[in-house]
């Protein structure tokens, strides 16, 4: 530790042991953490006026000698930090800080921000416990937060009708909130060579992640614990057993599989988006046998192939994850925006006549376009 309570390699900017890890649940990192410290800060960002490096909500965790996930690094993350040594050697619960990025912080950023620190230590694994139970509830739940003269309050109770997942009433210094994150999920089908260049880049992105395969040998031994896998002799039996409004992406060895696989999740009909590995030439003979077999062409228009984001032409499984994992990052964008997130060019890859969406004949298919079929 250096004489200010910043861990010595931040301090001194000397290697870490390890990469500095992402935080994706902070109750459950905090329980983890608390195994073997005695305190920890969680700072977060409670309020944004103006431009900020993240957003409300975000946030870290901060203990003696770990750090594990940012608020935006720079002279913010700096000053955050600070704050939260301190308060792990003090006696009190809690405080907020607020910050004027441009000309207290000297950040381009320019706006200001207001960030809670709240202490936990090992006599409040009872209530981490809870509000990491409360994460796995079918029911809404909200964890609000009180602070009073340095301390803070704590009340897990059920959501109201319509009640917002982040909220932060400075006159009242209360701090309400979902417990824990609430990542859309996605379903990774393949652990080939473009699945496991994919979920090596998703793994750290704002999903909640199931990866499939039939092949139990092909998954990576140290897998994160953030991460479901699943080894099934019938991937496509596990489709049923998504959540509604899940990513599905469809990466595997075998066209048939993916046919199938295909073709059970457009028949679910309640899922976010497909995405599917291939060829233009590929979406075009699946699109015409799937409405063979009694997929609606409106149903048809929601299944992207080729996955990916833009015209990349490169075939390295890293080029293609890269591209994919883009989309799915545009599509959480648009869906917070209420847009429609922007497809291929629906009518070069369609092969039915008098298509719902084209309204055309079939055109023929440019060769080569966007094929990433062959690096499964």
């Amino acid at each position: 530790m250096s004489a200010r309570g910043i861990p010595l390699a931040l301090e001194l900017g000397a290697s870490l042991e390890q990469p500095l890890p992402p935080l994706r649940n902070w109750p459950q990192q905090a329980l983890e953490l608390l195994t073997s410290e005695d305190a920890l800060v969680r700072v977060v960002i409670a309020d944004v006026r103006g431009s900020a490096p993240r957003e409300a909500g975000a946030c870290m965790l901060v203990s003696s000698a770990r750090m594990i996930g940012t608020i935006g690094g720079g002279n913010l993350e700096w000053q955050a930090l600070q704050a939260a040594h301190a308060l792990l050697q003090s006696q009190a619960g809690g405080r907020t800080v607020r910050l004027v990025l441009g000309t207290e912080l000297g950040q381009c950023c320019g706006g200001v921000v207001t960030v809670w620190l709240n202490r936990f230590s090992t006599d409040d694994l009872p209530l981490l416990r809870a509000v990491h139970k409360a994460q796995r509830s079918r029911h809404a739940q909200r964890l609000e937060s009180r602070l009073d003269d340095g301390q803070i309050h704590y009340t897990l109770r059920p959501a109201a009708a319509q009640e917002t997942a982040f909220a932060f009433d400075d006159a009242a210094q209360t701090l309400t909130e979902a417990p824990g994150p609430a990542h859309p999920p996605l379903w990774v089908f393949g652990a080939g060579h473009v699945g496991q260049a994919l979920v090596r880049i998703v793994v750290d992105l704002p999903f909640a992640i199931t990866w499939i395969d039939s092949r139990a040998g092909l998954f990576p031994a140290d897998l994160p614990v953030s991460l479901s896998v699943l080894a099934l002799v019938d991937p496509v039996a596990a489709v049923a057993r998504a959540p509604s409004q899940t990513r599905f992406l469809v990466l595997t060895h075998s066209h048939q599989l993916d046919y199938e696989l295909c073709r059970a999740i457009l028949e679910r009909n309640d899922f976010a988006s497909l995405g599917l590995i291939g060829s233009t030439s590929k979406a075009a003979r699946f699109r015409s046998r799937l409405f063979r077999d009694g997929i609606t062409p409106q149903a048809l228009t929601r299944l992207n192939c080729p996955v990916g984001a833009g015209n990349a032409t490169s075939k390295w499984p890293a080029a293609i994850a890269v591209s994919i994992a883009a989309q799915l990052l545009q599509g959480n964008a648009a869906k917070r925006a209420g847009l429609a997130l922007r497809r291929p060019h629906h009518e070069v890859s369609c092969s039915l006549n008098n298509c719902a969406e084209c309204g055309q004949a079939s055109r023929p298919v440019p060769a080569g376009k966007n094929n990433n079929e062959k690096n499964i």
